[in-house]
């Protein structure tokens, strides 16, 4: 072991002391910085900031999360490897991104800070190798069990958005959109695909998740592109068609940014009643216990929504240098705020008929939990109420929780969200290496029977 290994060794654990020392604790609870007027309180800027980090610790034997009251929750399948993203066909089989960050970023958390945050991520049991899979899960006989198992695609790079087109199949690597021809029931692909469009990646590709959502025709397809950074600090150059999400046409694999300003969207869905796109996306870090909440919000052609320049709306952000007041001017305020730090990736509207009437039209948000906050937020699955198309303006409800056991660790961490064929939640646990399902309690008590 080399002496900065060594030194490395005895210093990260005083260091995640001192830095989570550093930060005091929020006075706010989580549901301060939830709803469409979330509390905004004072920035706080420090040298070393918050590291709050939930250990990975995973689940043994016939441990769960909790379901909300009246629901039930059981295991769709074990034994996966990182699972994140999820995508349901047609015929009711269920695609799983088994997936991590690429490993060529050596641009990437550079310096000491980018050390200790590398450190911190395998802590959260982040530091795996990208099996750089989709696996295809079946639930052969209807018992709410994938009993049936087998690669779908490999080989691939850091996949995670998924989207079925006609014969078309479409995955979003972390450096590209890429084709495939599809047969219905086949439980793989072997034939080549095709790229369709180059996204941006490159050496520091530091959001590496690139999710994408087909448009209702299958003309376009709508691709996420996280940040460069935290907080531009690599520079706006390194910024270009980031923070956005891009329209790629699948005809011909032009581009355009679609939005901007969005620091780290993951989550797309079509809401049912309006038919606006909307987005998941996790906001800045660094700035205090509190801020900045992260959010859903519809997504207007050519909206720009302030990072790194503003948050929520027109608030100002003068760490990053020089300003643009001109684009603060601009900044659309987010429609619905989900906590500050809870990660939120996950986002499916409910369109089934096995969950109770007043879910139909309102959001599932998959929260993967927080890192640089104190104490935890996140870490669990939540549902947005929603009425005529928009968020009827109530807190946020917990719905899968208990993913953190009694001594802070993390026994599981939610990411993907999914409705399967049948109408049930669908969870991606990419520490528990799980996939979860959730059903009313009486229906998943009829299927034991």
């Amino acid at each position: 072991m080399s002496r900065w290994n060594r030194a490395a060794t005895v210093v990260f654990p005083t260091f995640l002391c001192l830095a989570a020392c550093a930060g005091s604790r929020s006075d706010l609870p989580i549901s301060a910085s939830s709803g469409p007027n979330p509390t905004l309180p004072k920035p706080e800027e420090k040298t070393i900031p918050t590291i709050n980090v939930a250990p990975a610790k995973g689940w043994s034997g016939e441990q769960k999360p909790a379901a909300a009251a009246g629901f039930a929750v059981a295991r769709y399948a074990a034994d996966l490897d990182h699972p994140r993203w999820l995508y349901v066909l047609p015929d009711g089989d269920v695609l799983v991104a088994e997936t991590n960050a690429p490993a060529d970023r050596p641009d990437d958390r550079k310096g000491i800070k980018g050390f200790f945050s590398k450190r911190a991520q395998e802590k959260a049991g982040a530091g795996v190798a990208s099996p750089n899979r989709i696996t295809l899960l079946r639930d052969a006989d209807g018992d709410g069990k994938a009993e049936v198992r087998s690669v779908f695609l490999k080989d691939l790079n850091s996949p995670f958005g998924m989207a079925l087109v006609g014969n078309n199949f479409y995955v979003a690597n972390t450096d590209a959109v890429m084709r495939y021809e599809y047969r219905d029931g086949a439980q793989s692909i072997d034939g080549p695909g095709t790229k369709v469009a180059d996204l941006p990646a490159g050496s520091i590709n530091h959001h590496w998740t690139k999710n994408l959502l087909a448009s209702p025709d299958g003309k376009h397809v709508y691709v996420t592109v996280g940040s460069n950074s935290n907080i531009a600090e690599n520079g706006m150059e390194n910024e270009d068609r980031r923070a956005s999400i891009l329209e790629v046409d699948t005809a011909t694999g032009s581009s355009r940014v679609f939005a901007s300003g969005l620091r780290n969207p993951n989550g797309l869905d079509w809401q049912p009643q309006s038919g606006a796109l909307w987005a998941a996306v996790n906001e800045r870090d660094e700035f205090g216990n509190d801020l900045v909440p992260d959010y859903i919000t519809s997504v207007k052609d050519g909206g720009f929504y302030g990072w790194p320049y503003s948050y929520f709306g027109q608030h100002v952000d003068d760490r990053p240098q020089p300003p643009r007041p001109d684009l603060v001017q601009k900044a659309i305020a987010p429609d619905y705020a989900v906590g500050a730090h809870t990660a939120s990736l996950g986002l499916v509207f409910y369109r089934g008929d096995l969950l109770p009437q007043r879910y139909r039209g309102g959001a599932f948000v998959g929260q993967h939990g927080s890192w640089n906050r104190e104490p935890y937020s996140g870490y669990r699955v939540i549902f947005v109420p929603f009425a005529n198309g928009h968020p009827t303006g109530a807190k946020p409800e917990d719905f899968l929780t208990g993913f953190i056991d009694g001594d802070k660790n993390a026994l599981g961490r939610p990411v993907g969200v999914a409705v399967d064929r049948d109408g049930a939640l669908l969870v991606a646990d990419d520490v528990g290496n799980r996939i979860w399902r959730v059903t009313p309690a009486q229906q998943a008590l009829s299927s034991d029977q």
